[in-house]
């Protein structure tokens, strides 16, 4: 009997054990912290051990292998110790991967990475292709690969950076990556090279046969390097999108993407790109393993989800479906009735004409940037949290143009007021949704909207970007009743 040891018991730790007791490891979880009530009675009921509060050392590290929980960084003592002695350490959704025999489309990205799996999901759904959802969005991979009596036809799986980085042999037959911009730089020494690697590992062991598709708007030199390995030394399918209207050949998103665009790959499947009012697919190349015609328009009135932003999710969830077989007009008529995730661009109410927004998850600066583009009405603007290494500064155009005032959710606003004293004219600080709320009605005027869109992680004042939106919702129906 192999003997698992699983790091940190969270909803990812936890699906990792479960699927341990199920393959039949004995399995211990080990927690630095308290472990929730909720996951010690779920682990009691199923027989496996647990402890909190601090690692028992001699007991992890008598394990054959270790499972990883994401939120556990790799300088961690136990992690460490753990590597020292070249004991096997994996991520949960390697974990999954190596205990499933269903075909996955997995999706990462700065930004866009939850709508755009949602989407994935919903177009699967509607065309009577049974799907599960899963991963950085809702349970755990490893949870349904544990508890699923009848196998889905695909799993849906949005994977974080954190997640990529202990993968060793995962290779989804769709990958997707929406974007790469600047975020969690504290987690990679500050360095967005190795971000960008680790949201590459997505297509890292990924063959002729596979697909990426990928956002080519505003790539880096980093980008095109890890994406020339993908396509030209593994044949990979590559579906690049792009914003770029009426592409009608590859010359401009293979410049942008590739380190040399006269040796770039002959196979790419699908460009996806705007065409007037429409979404445009466009088959490049013959491909055994899906019928495709030559160009697929999807009208922007299809789309239920609005933005430039959404325009690009859209665009990769499309590429996706298509690449499973999904006819395009089932693809169009789904596209209406998709809801978007919570906390992205949320409306959540209306007070006095002013309209109140919740974009809780932009928790980067390229997130916040879409978020402040897609207003049309003056803002403003409630934001801070967490700086993880943000560069405000390709902001300032746009906050000086649509930011009338500028709320500080903060217990650090050091930074913003450094990057905003000069642009925004009312800048003020507070500690609670239901503060900031206040704040931004005695600022906002009929016709205005409150965007919530932080710019920043959550975990100053809140328990996550969850968390927050709701806390934010909550003080938006407490003042609309007031």
């Amino acid at each position: 009997m192999a003997k698992l040891v699983v790091l940190g018991a969270a909803e990812s730790g936890i699906g990792a054990a479960l699927l341990g007791k199920r393959r039949g490891c004995e399995v211990l979880v080990s927690d630095k912290g308290k472990i929730a009530d909720a996951y010690q009675r779920e682990l009691e009921a199923a027989g496996i051990e647990y402890e909190q509060g601090g690692h028992s050392f001699d007991r992890i590290l008598a394990a054959d292998f270790v499972v990883k929980s994401p939120g556990i960084p790799n300088h961690a003592a136990v992690v460490q110790a753990v590597h020292d002695a070249e004991i096997p350490l994996i991520s949960e959704i390697e974990w999954a991967y190596r205990c499933t025999k269903v075909p996955v489309i997995a999706i990462t990205g700065s930004n866009g990475k939850t709508t755009t799996t949602a989407l994935i999901h919903h177009l699967l759904l509607s065309a009577g292709i049974k799907a599960v959802l899963c991963g950085n969005i809702g349970s755990s991979f490893a949870r349904h690969v544990a508890t699923t009596q009848s196998p889905p036809d695909w799993y849906v799986v949005e994977v974080s950076s954190f997640q990529l980085d202990d993968t060793i042999a995962f290779r989804p037959h769709i990958a997707v990556i929406t974007n790469i911009t600047p975020d969690h730089l504290d987690r990679y020494n500050y360095d967005f090279d190795q971000y960008a690697a680790a949201k590459f590992k997505i297509a890292q062991h990924q063959n002729e046969g596979d697909f990426l598709i990928y956002g080519a708007d505003n790539p880096t030199p980093i980008f095109g390097e890890l994406l020339d390995d993908v396509a030209a030394n593994r044949r990979v399918g590559i579906c690049p999108f792009t914003l770029a209207p009426d592409t009608r050949s590859l010359s401009k998103v293979l410049q942008s993407a590739m380190p040399d665009p006269h040796d770039a790959p002959a196979n790419i499947p699908i460009l996806a790109c705007l065409a007037q009012n429409d979404l445009c697919f466009r088959a490049i190349t013959d491909h055994d393993t899906f019928d495709l015609p030559n160009e697929v328009r999807i009208p922007l009135a299809a789309l239920s989800i609005q933005g430039k932003h959404n325009q690009l999710n859209a665009m990769a969830a499309i590429s996706a479906a298509l690449l499973v077989g999904i006819a395009p007009a089932d693809i169009a008529q789904a596209l209406s009735t998709f809801s978007a995730p919570a906390h992205r661009l949320e409306p959540c109410g209306t007070i006095g004409g002013v309209q109140f927004i919740n974009d809780s998850k932009a928790t980067n600066v390229d997130s916040a940037w879409y978020a402040l583009d897609a207003m049309t009405q003056p803002i403003v603007w409630i934001a801070g949290g967490v700086d993880k290494g943000n560069d405000y500064s390709t902001l300032n155009e746009l906050v000086a143009q649509k930011v009338k005032a500028l709320i500080c959710m903060t217990q650090h606003s050091d930074k913003l007021y450094q990057a905003f004293g000069d642009v925004v004219p009312d800048i003020c600080v507070v500690h609670s949704a239901e503060a900031a709320v206040q704040a931004a009605l005695q600022r906002a005027q009929s016709g205005d909207v409150v965007l919530l869109s932080p710019c920043c992680a959550s975990f100053d004042l809140f328990d996550n970007y969850e968390d927050r939106g709701q806390q934010f919702k909550a003080a938006v129906q407490t003042a609309t009743t007031a």
